[in-house]
């Protein structure tokens, strides 16, 4: 009896993974490009960081009222933020990936990747631009004076710079400080899963794990504490501004059978539609003229929301 229970339990998992997988394919066929780009935007990220690498000269470290309170890990218990950093980005992947699984779902894993690579994106662009401005000394270990990795030789050839060396280019990279990028990626999680999270006990602790993780930066001298401090105003900034011009993701969790986002064709031909039928005098059928309101730009029909996931230009 408990063999056949498990079986039908795997059955529906295995008609909800593949239902869920059409679904969010037929979504990535048409909203692929801010994907892609958020994508290959996250190599640029990293060749900057390892251009910015070779710029580095390092010198006494820059006072910091971080490292008067907090003592230096070192580089035996370094390891302890970059464990945290991973626990929270695995959790952040698994959870946006729920919908495959769980039959109470919220928003489509596409669109709640082309949110976030946005809101990414935008950050990193920032982070480009200041740690270019001024490079500052490395309070790492590996970036002080004295270790044969503060500073790097000259490249050899082109290929040297575009491979970037991963992963021990980025984990040893000096020079790309202002403003954290381990906050960037902490900080947009947490303030996504605020917003379409539903669990309120992990929205809580999720704020906790990220003031955990800036005091943990800190204390393992991977960034100064001004990295932090920029990293916490301008994401959250960042993020306001660009969800702003960012159209509402559909709410899934509105009733059971939720409204996939319509395709501009769709749209212009249901419009086409409803205009030829009443040039030629026909009633339009009462559930096409259901009540619409606005709110902050989308479309909303019976109480769901709908809409293109379509950056405003």
């Amino acid at each position: 009896m408990a063999a056949l229970y498990l079986a039908r339990g795997a059955s529906k998992v295995v008609r909800r993974i593949t239902s869920e997988t059409s679904v969010e394919l037929k979504i990535l066929s048409e909203k692929w490009q801010l994907l892609l780009a958020g994508i290959v935007f996250q190599y640029v990220h990293g060749l900057a960081a390892r251009g910015v690498h070779y710029l580095h000269r390092p010198g006494p470290t820059l006072q910091d009222l971080g490292f008067m309170i907090l003592p230096e890990l070192g580089k035996e218990r370094g390891y302890i933020s970059e464990t945290l950093f991973t626990f929270i980005f695995l959790s952040f992947v698994l959870w946006t990936f729920h919908p495959f699984i769980l039959q109470t779902k919220r928003f489509y894993t596409v669109l709640i990747w082309r949110r976030v690579l946005s809101f990414l994106c935008a950050s990193q662009f920032l982070r480009i631009v200041t740690f270019y401005s001024t490079q500052l000394p490395g309070p790492n270990y590996h970036c002080r004076e004295g270790s044969p990795l503060a500073r790097l030789p000259p490249p050899q050839n082109v290929a040297e710079v575009l491979l970037i060396n991963f992963p021990r280019g980025v984990i040893y990279g000096c020079g790309d400080l202002i403003f954290s990028s381990h906050m960037i990626f902490t900080l947009v999680f947490v303030i996504t899963y605020q917003k379409y999270g539903s669990i309120r006990f992990i929205k809580m602790l999720a704020w906790c794990i990220a003031i955990a993780q800036s005091l943990l930066i800190i204390a393992s001298r991977k960034h100064y504490s001004v990295d932090v401090v920029v990293a916490w105003y301008t994401v959250n900034l960042v993020v306001f501004f660009v969800d702003k011009k960012l159209t509402e993701l559909p709410d899934r969790s509105a009733g059971s059978t939720s409204v996939l986002p319509l395709s501009m064709k769709e749209k212009d031909s249901k419009l086409k539609d409803e205009k030829t039928r009443l040039l030629n005098g026909n009633s339009v059928d009462a559930a096409d003229w259901r009540s619409r309101t606005q709110m902050n730009g989308n479309h909303v029909e019976n109480g769901n929301q709908f809409d293109t996931e379509t950056t405003k230009t």
